[in-house]
This record gives C-alpha cells, structure tokens and sequence, in this order.
C-alpha cells in the first residue's frame, strides 16, 4: 500500500515536531484501536517508537514504508523544504519554542550566507518551476510566513513548515544577496534580478521586495527563456484570425496595438509578430521596460527612468537609427503616442501596447490621450485585445452537458458538433482541472467606414459594432469558439471577459 494513496490524519502531524518527523524519517498517519500508527523506514527501531510513544503517550503501531514514500508526505504535510528548514532548526541553535519577539532573535545576515538557506531558497526555485509557476510570492504576516505561487494565472498557497517564520528575515536576505539588492535597507522598495540555470534552462527572475508591516514582502516573476516559444502557431489563434493577424504584420507601415491587461500575454504576441518578420532586410528596433526576453537579430534598448531614458526618448533616438520596424513596450502619455503616430505616418511599421479593456477602446483611449481623431483614423491599421484562458486539463478532461439553462445565461447558443470538456481535477493539474493557457482574441482592423466614425467622434460602443458587423469577434465570442472545441470551460471565458455585447 503506498503511502500517498492514505489519509493521513493532520492532527497528529501536528503533533509530531518537524525536526523529528526529518531525523528518523517518521510520519504518524492514523489512530487505530487507541494507538498511533506510525510510518517508518524500519519497524525493528526501538529507540524511535519509543520517542515517539512518548511524544503522543499512546501505543505505536510501525508501519514499515520506504523511505522515499516518507519523505514525499513530510514534504506534503509539513511543507516544501521540510528537511532543510529542520536542518536550519538545528544549525542555528535558537531555542524556537518561546513566544514573543525573543524568539526571532536569529542572526539573520548570516544565516543567508548558511548552506541551509542557500539550499532552501533553491529548493523554492525548484519547486516553483516543476509546478509552472509564473510568480512567486513570499508574505510575512505576524505568524507565518506564507508562500504562494501563481499557476496558470492563479495564486494558490504553497504547503510551508511552520518553523520558517523564524527564518524570513534570512531567506529575504539570501534572495536579496541573488539580485543585488542592499540588505542593509529594509524601510524602501527595490527591485532586481536573479539569473538561474536549472538544469538546461535558462531562468531570469525579476525580483521586487517591498517593507511590510511584517518585514519585507517578496515577489519574483519567472521568466523561463527556453521554454517561451515565438511562434504565430502557438498562440492559439483561430484559422480566420491568425490569417488577418499575419497580413497586418506583412504592412509596410502604421500603428498596430495590442491591448489587454497586465499577464495578458501582450509582450508574447508582439514577439512573436516581430520574430516572424525579422529578416536580414529590415532593421527592428524595441524600447521595453524591461527587456523580457533577448530576440537574436533584433536591436533592444531597456527604458532607464532614473537617468532619464523615458519611452519618448528613447523613441526619439530610434528613428535617427534609421529602422523599419519599431516594438514600444507601452504607450503611456501623450508624448510617446505622439511620436509612434508620427513614426507610422513616415513610412515605420510601429508595434505597442496598451492598457485598455478591448480593442475599440484604444481608439477612445488615444484620442482621450491628446492625438487628433484623423491622425488615430490614418494611422492605426489595427487592434488587438486578448486574454489568457486555462485550459482543460488533457488528463483528467471529460465531455460533459452544461444544460441548457446555463447556456441560455450567457447567451450560448449551441451548435452541433459543440464539445463540452471539463477537468474533474487530478495530480497532474494539482486538482484544478486545467493545466495550461491559451490566447483569447479580438482583432479590431481599421477601414474607410470605421476612419469615418474615429473622424466624428463615434462612441467606442458603436466603433465596436459596426467593427462586429465587418467580422470582428468580440474576446467573449472567440472565447466561446475554444469552449465548443473543448479546450477551455465556460467559466472560465466569462471570467477572463466582461460583459459589453450590449455597449452602444
């Protein structure tokens, strides 16, 4: 019988200390017939029955299991790193019992430099890039220090031992020490930047640490270089629309924009786009805040705030480098939208983004911005919105009927040949029931009936239908596309998209 197919029961976890639970690989896992029945690496070991008789002052039932099997649930029950936060208890000889302030009087520059919390911090690394993590959150509060990861756009809590609190202070330190950051200064933000490799990836971490009433809260955001991948093919576009997508790359100038909010995939899409055209015969040229990933053949410049390179100056300095192609990371006031109009309108294909809810709000947004509504209604060429869905987990997915009442809520209407899948939750998804992202899209093109209305002020509702009258698929109903072919879930569009089929 193997271990991690028994319920073990919590409350005898908690009763058995970490350190011991690490020492001689012991983990209680029921009462039976009033005693407690222990899993061991070897039931002949009297001394640790008799620890652990005394320890719960009931009889001990051993139940021999391999110690692999014991390791993995005190991982599971006690938490990620279990055994190097016992051997941190250990090592630093603080008596962790007492309450109080007392009790976290740790050396704790040190201790970031102590192997134990070097391995403990990579440890964490680790385990963040098995589950796919894209974020990793560390949040001191009075009594804990809890750990969560963002998987597939969802925070969700990481098991911890409850013995780390005591050692926050270190692992911040540590982490601090990796990017580069002053571990003396613990009343101001700051940022920075881990590059790891893990086996044959390259990871960049983007690290920012800001003061709490706490201590100093972490966040890093993982960037795996190996595993992004550039492709228009995997973005997930429908036929019709990765069709229309690679003509407007194929311009040779203009303004296209991509809009979403932040963890939308935007900076993905644009790569994307600029990787496809990228060739010996044009010179592409980005100005990013910050340079996410490296395109090979494609000239970068990272926005520096604190010495003055702002988007617009960068943008000015570009077009004295003669390109034929420029990426802006964000469109962000007047000045930099000014610019990147100007550049489209003399003869520059210009990529940017920016933050709007859908595409026919950029238009709005622009004009709100400064930019006069002929320059918006010559320049623009095109508009992307998208969004991030989950996908059905592809091994725990089953067809299923959503009735149609449910359907009829959200103005469904099914077709044959729709094929509902949902996932009932496994260990690969972590029980979630979907594994993986996909792109919604909604791709706004500008024409001559579309220049007319930006020219008269046209009101972003009406922009927006009569944009769906020449084909345009709001986000909502690209979405329902995915759901009829199974890969994502009701919910989960109308999570991801807000209602506006009405506006106007």
């Amino acid at each position: 019988m193997k271990l991690s197919n028994v319920e073990i029961d919590t409350r005898l976890i908690a009763k058995l200390p970490l350190k011991f639970a690490n020492k001689f690989k012991a983990i209680p896992v029921k009462e039976e017939n009033g005693a407690v029945v222990v899993a061991v690496t070897d039931k002949h070991n009297l001394q640790v029955l008799d620890e652990i008789r005394l320890i719960f002052n009931k009889p001990v039932t051993p139940l021999e299991t391999p110690e692999e099997e014991i390791t993995l649930a005190i991982k599971k029950h006690y938490g990620v790193g279990a055994d190097t936060v016992a051997r941190m208890i250990a090592e630093s000889g603080a008596s962790l019992d007492r309450s109080g302030p007392e009790a976290e009087q740790i050396d704790e520059t040190a201790m970031a430099q102590d192997a134990s919390v070097i391995q403990f911090v990579n440890q964490l690394f680790l385990e963040a890039l098995k589950e796919r993590a894209t974020d990793i959150h560390l949040e001191p509060f009075e009594r804990e220090l809890q750990v969560r990861f963002r998987v597939d756009g969802v925070l969700r809590d990481v098991p911890m031992p409850a013995e780390l609190k005591y050692f926050r202070g270190a692992i911040v330190s540590r982490i601090k020490i990796m990017s580069e950051m002053n571990i003396a200064e613990r009343r101001l933000p700051q940022d920075g930047r881990i590059e790891l490799k893990a086996g044959n990836k390259q990871i960049d971490c983007r690290v920012s640490v800001i003061p709490t009433l706490y201590g100093e809260g972490v966040v890093m955001r993982i960037l795996d270089k190996a595993g992004i991948l550039f492709g228009l093919e995997q973005l997930g576009m429908l036929p019709d629309t990765h069709k229309i997508f690679e003509s407007i790359i194929a311009r040779p100038h203009g303004i296209f924009l991509v809009t979403g909010p932040t963890g939308s995939g935007k900076t993905t899409t644009l790569y994307s786009a600029l990787s496809r055209i990228n060739s010996a015969s044009v010179k592409i040229i980005t100005v990013e805040e910050p340079v996410e990933y490296h395109l090979s053949g494609i000239n970068q410049i990272q926005v520096n705030t604190k010495i003055g390179l702002t988007f617009a100056k960068g943008l000015r300095h570009i077009l004295r480098h003669d390109p034929d192609i420029i990426m802006i990371g964000e469109i962000r006031d007047l000045e930099t939208a000014e610019i990147a109009i100007r550049a489209s309108l003399t003869g520059h294909l210009v990529f940017a983004t920016l933050h709007t809810n859908d595409a026919a709000g950029s238009i709005t947004r622009l004009i709100d911005m400064g930019i006069e509504p002929y320059l918006v209604a010559s320049s623009v060429i095109g508009i992307m919105a998208q969004r991030l869905v989950r996908v059905v987990c592809d091994s725990c997915g089953k067809p299923y009927d959503p009735g149609n009442d449910y359907l009829a809520d959200f103005r469904f209407e099914r077709k044959p040949g729709d094929k509902f899948m949902k996932g009932a939750g496994c260990e690969k998804c972590l029980n979630t029931g979907y594994y993986g992202r996909s792109g919604i899209y909604e791709l706004f093109t500008m024409n001559e009936p579309l220049k007319k209305m930006v020219m008269e002020h046209a009101m972003t509702g009406d922009i927006k239908n009569k944009a769906r009258e020449f084909g345009m698929r709001s986000l909502r109903d690209d979405g329902f596309e995915r759901v009829r072919k199974g890969i994502t879930t009701i919910d989960e569009v109308i999570k991801v998209t807000q209602e506006d089929e009405d506006v106007g």
